[in-house]
């Protein structure tokens, strides 16, 4: 995505179903857990950028013993910087006394983060700000073992306003208003009341009080916990949390936003938001990687039994399709095919785009992460020129000689490496016109990969957001090699609508279709629509979400794609730029055969998958005509 936008949350977790003493004589360390929660975390370090946190828990300790540790980071290298805090620990114990090192009863009750369950998350910010504070994990303490909670996880909430009304009904207040707080202190606030059921009924039985906090710990109900708490929830998520006595759960939203998947044998049970990171860091198959399913949660228990619940009935399943198209890493084996398709899909508008001049084209990439998609394409146009030769051989075989045979059997694609990002060049002036100089060489451009003022250069990008990069850097580099005409080409389709469920694209303002939308208003003398809809929408501002409609869909509704992706080419073509521009975009027919078992489009087709989206896109168009610069949720 050659905007920059912000990303998602990552998590990890890892339960350890053996003693230490077993990691230290199969694997040579008690540290098996931490180092493997360090590799899932580093496998999935493109899913946080502002900061890191780890926590563990310690099963069956003695009264008094510390029983969780918790450390955040928010520097640049966060992750190497928590984990060599443990490790430096552990070195100082190897050094002085190494004795100790093989001592695992010793070392769990002596070394900080050395405990059973682990979790680990990756943290790009979406609401709040990004001081260490903001990390998660995040803990809702107690002086009773089973009231204690820790929570993480990759998710927002629509409604959090009506979540801490809820609460403040329950007589409890808090200094912040973030979802990270409405979510702990939700679950915390039926956790400690099904402590307090539990608790009446073992005294009113007779229960030893010595025996009451085990009995306790034995019996909770984490499905029911987790019923009551999403009962009040709206959004995407993928959620852990850790209770003080040991258990354990991962929670997935009902219609199946955000991912999660495990991995479970008599070792370890592995939880994280991608499944390649599984794979790789526990050296497994695919077919050994789950899936939680929406609804659900994986429940983890202190004494190690495993399994998956539904905590709240599943919704049509709409998973989030820019985890196909971009966030995760294309390592995974759905995901990489899924891509190529998408470019591949692409093939027959680009063909008929660039007249079929296969000689006259060249074909490339921006950014890296759009080269999947770019094999997809070339593989498309490839299929496209064998069908021309075959077609042109079985009609002219006797009247081709072996020049003319030779020059139809080399026609290919021409694919050139363009654009090479200058990993060392940071955009850090603030002054827009000094910046904008600044972001024309992000880029480093091949000079001699087109012929000039005879070529067109077809380039396949993730995504169009903002089109800010496009119009500053990307085709102001592309007319320095002076071809005839520039075609972006974007793997996903037109992202018109906010997403209000981990991505951070909040403001109707930002998103350059949008802007093109508005330019068509203004064109054709509709402008008069916009107060409409704005007087619609705040006509539902105060409705319950269950009964608010999306308004800013009819606005999109008197245009075409196709008038809408030519008026975002005018928008991003420079003043001084000489090639003729055009923009090319996915469309949601084809996304959905690209990526059919993640049909969650709310930011290109205005299809929220819970009422909370339709009250979020209204309230980002009000602050778009009132004037204010702000997120809508």
């Amino acid at each position: 995505m050659s905007d920059p936008i912000k990303h998602e949350c990552g998590i990890a977790m890892i339960r350890l179903l053996k003693p230490f003493s077993y990691y230290q004589k199969k694997y040579g360390t008690p540290l098996y857990g931490l180092n493997k929660l360090y590799l899932l975390m580093e496998k999935q370090h493109n899913r946080g950028q502002d900061g890191a946190g780890i926590a563990s828990v310690k099963l069956n300790l003695r009264s008094g013993q510390p029983f969780y540790n918790i450390a955040k980071s928010n520097s640049k290298q966060a992750i190497t910087e928590l984990f060599e805090r443990i490790h430096t620990d552990f070195a100082k114990i190897e050094k002085t006394n190494p004795e100790l090192v093989n001592d695992c009863d010793w070392l769990k009750n002596h070394v900080s983060f050395l405990g059973e369950v682990l979790i680990g998350h990756l943290r790009y910010g979406t609401h709040g700000g990004n001081g260490v504070e903001r990390c998660h994990p995040f803990m809702k303490h107690n002086s009773w073992l089973t009231k204690n909670i820790i929570t993480a996880g990759n998710f927002n909430l629509t409604n959090t306003d009506e979540v801490f009304q809820f609460l403040e009904k329950e007589s409890n207040y808090y200094k912040d208003r973030f979802d990270t707080t409405a979510v702990l202190e939700t679950i915390g606030h039926f956790l400690e009341e099904e402590n307090d059921r539990i608790y009446e009924e073992l005294i009113k039985s007779g229960v030893n009080s010595k025996e009451v906090v085990n009995q306790i710990a034995e019996q909770i109900d984490i499905q029911k916990i987790l019923s009551q708490s999403a009962e009040l929830f709206d959004g995407g998520y993928s959620l852990m949390g850790l209770l003080g006595h040991g258990d354990a759960f991962v929670m997935r939203d009902p219609a199946g936003i955000r991912p999660a998947f495990y991995y479970l044998d008599e070792e370890v049970c592995v939880v994280a938001s991608e499944r390649p990171a599984i794979q790789t860091v526990f050296n497994v198959g695919v077919a050994a990687i789950k899936e939680i399913q929406p609804g659900n949660a994986l429940i983890l228990k202190r004494n190690g039994l495993v399994y998956e619940k539904e905590f709240a009935t599943p919704v049509k399943r709409r998973s989030c399709s820019f985890e196909r198209i971009y966030f995760s890493r294309g390592s995974d084996l759905d995901i990489y095919a899924e891509r190529k398709k998408l470019g591949n899909y692409l093939a027959d508008t680009v063909i008929k785009e660039i007249d079929s001049d296969f000689k006259n084209t060249v074909f490339s990439y921006i950014p890296n992460t759009a080269e999947v998609s770019f094999y997809g394409l070339v593989k498309g146009v490839e299929d496209a020129i064998n069908k021309w030769k075959r077609e042109h051989i079985k009609k002219y075989a006797y009247q081709l000689d072996e020049n003319k045979l030779n020059d139809l059997l080399n026609m290919r694609p021409r694919v050139e490496k363009i654009a090479i990002k200058d990993a060392k060049l940071r955009t850090f002036i603030t002054q827009d016109n000094a910046r904008n100089e600044m972001v024309q060489h992000v880029y480093d451009i091949t000079y001699g990969s087109v012929i000039e003022h005879k070529d067109t250069i077809v380039i396949i990008d993730d995504s169009i957001v903002r089109g800010t990069t496009l119009k500053e850097s990307i085709i102001r580099m592309l007319d320095r090699l002076n071809p005839k005409k520039i075609v972006i080409v974007s793997s996903a389709p037109q992202i018109r609508y906010p997403d209000c469920y981990g991505i951070d694209m909040s403001k109707m303002n930002d998103f350059i279709a949008f802007r093109a939308m508005l330019a068509l208003l203004k064109e054709n003398n509709m402008e008069h629509l916009l107060d409409e809809v704005y007087q619609k929408c705040k006509a539902q501002e105060n409705l319950p979400k269950e009964q608010v409609k999306n308004e800013v869909k009819t606005l999109y509704k008197n245009f075409t794609a196709e008038q809408v992706a030519d008026k975002i080419a005018d928008l991003v073509k420079p003043m001084d730029c000489k090639a003729e521009v055009k923009i090319i975009f996915q469309t949601i027919e084809d996304l959905h055969k690209a990526c059919p078992n993640h049909t969650g489009d709310w930011y290109f087709t205005g299809n929220f998958p819970t009422p909370g989206g339709n009250k979020v896109v209204n309230r980002a168009f009000i602050n778009f005509m009132e004037g204010r610069d702000e997120r809508a949720y």
